[in-house]
């Protein structure tokens, strides 16, 4: 029987710390030079160049392990857009979750048009084959227009969200995280590297950060745990990371 090799084959330092920086760079605000002082702290001494790859090489297959194993979507989409500047050019963010905010996808573009719209809804479409009962969005004319014109959402259900009713939209709550992140790396610079860093941080993001405000104290932790052993388990760790530490 043929050996499968390790997701971290070829790596000098232990599968544990690998996925505790990733961890760490997509799950809070920190920066890379902020992980590589953690680690020196914790006896591990690395640059933030090395930690930078890690995010690169393993950020986008640990978020799309977390998609995968997360529940089934809800059945209503939100969808919203939201303006980015790229060292000083407008770009547009369009973000779809479901009713319970877990982020279904994200494109960066830099147009507003039917066509830009269009595209989002077939690659929401393609992360979420299983054909929504309802659609909520702004009044942007583009997307009935485009929604029209693909056969799997043209008899579905469409909603529109006044302006003055935009705080019932849940696509534009979830806005805020990225602007946050956005503020802490001064701003997003490379188009490719924004879109992969967004796809990744979203669900990565998400999977730590339950409602601990609607949760008591013991149960949030029994519920955060189990999301630790899910993490390891879709990493590949066969070791809890405290033991390396």
């Amino acid at each position: 029987m043929k050996k499968t090799k390790s997701l971290y084959h070829g790596h000098r330092f232990p599968a544990a710390v690998i996925s505790c920086a990733v961890r760490w760079y997509f799950r809070f605000q920190l920066s890379l030079r902020d992980i590589e002082e953690l680690l020196f702290e914790r006896g591990i001494i690395d640059s933030y160049e090395t930690i930078r790859r890690w995010c690169d090489k393993f950020g986008s297959g640990f978020a799309h392990r977390l998609k995968a194993a997360r529940r089934k979507p809800g059945s209503t989409w939100h969808l919203d857009e939201v303006f980015v500047m790229l060292r000083g050019e407008p770009y547009l963010l369009w973000r779809a979750v479901d009713q319970h905010g877990a982020e279904l996808d994200i494109l960066l573009q830099k147009r507003r048009d039917k066509a830009a719209a269009k595209r989002f809804f077939k690659r929401v479409l393609a992360a979420c084959p299983e054909v929504p009962r309802k659609i909520v969005t702004d009044q942007l004319r583009n997307y009935p227009a485009a929604k029209a014109e693909i056969p799997e959402l043209a008899s579905v259900r469409h909603v529109f969200v006044k302006a003055s009713a935009r705080v019932n939209n849940r696509a534009e709550n979830s806005h805020q995280p990225t602007r946050e992140r956005e503020r802490r790396m001064r701003g997003f610079r490379v188009p490719e590297r924004t879109q992969a860093f967004l796809s990744s941080f979203g669900p990565i993001r998400q999977h730590f950060a339950l409602k601990r405000h609607l949760l008591r104290a013991s149960l949030y932790r029994k519920q955060l745990a189990a999301r630790f052993d899910a993490w390891r388990l879709l990493t590949g760790l066969t070791q809890n990371p405290s033991t390396v530490f």
